[in-house]
């Protein structure tokens, strides 16, 4: 029981090591530049943390109420890893897709928190059997056993990062 207990421990810590990584990515750069586009049809660096911070509600939200109905609806374990892969394209689901309008980092920090606070209050009350024997509906996966929503967070998280370094880049060129 315990190496399951210490795999799960080490997602956690890879979940929060990758948030950190973001925000210290992003603290540096005025709410002005955050803001900025790279293009019309990409998003802002503020856009991809506003992404995060709805896809992390979402997940929470879902989860809460999948094992709330505890139907016993299992599924098979999911390869959630290859989320990070920036190779398959996905489409954000509607409600995930980023607002377009001003927002300030400060007040981005807190929304992310609050969303991350809301799924580690959802996780922590959930039994280990409600998380394995019941499933939420993923667009590219099918149905993922609820277990493995917490550790998709991280690297969903993982792969938008590698996109937020991108937008960062052609920010800091176009306004040499």
């Amino acid at each position: 029981m315990g190496n399951r207990n210490e795999v799960q421990q080490l997602q956690n810590e890879e979940t929060a090591r990758i948030r950190h990584t973001i925000l210290k990515k992003v603290e540096s750069y005025s709410d002005t530049e955050l803001n900025e586009k790279p293009s019309a049809s990409e998003w802002s660096a503020m856009q991809i943390l506003d992404h995060l911070h709805k896809m992390e509600e979402t997940i929470a939200a879902g989860v809460a109420k999948t094992a709330e109905k505890n139907q016993q609806k299992k599924a098979l374990k999911k390869p959630i890893q290859v989320s990070v892969s920036r190779k398959v394209k996905v489409e954000a689901p509607k409600h995930t897709v980023p607002e377009e309008k001003f927002i300030r980092f400060d007040e981005m920090k807190e929304k992310l928190t609050a969303s991350r606070n809301r799924l580690y209050e959802v996780y922590s009350h959930t039994d280990e059997d409600t998380l394995k024997n019941n499933s939420m509906p993923h667009p590219v996966f099918g149905d993922v056993p609820l277990v493995q929503w917490f550790p998709f967070v991280g690297y969903h998280e993982k792969r938008h990062f590698l996109q937020l370094e991108e937008t960062l880049r052609k920010i800091d060129e176009k306004n040499k």
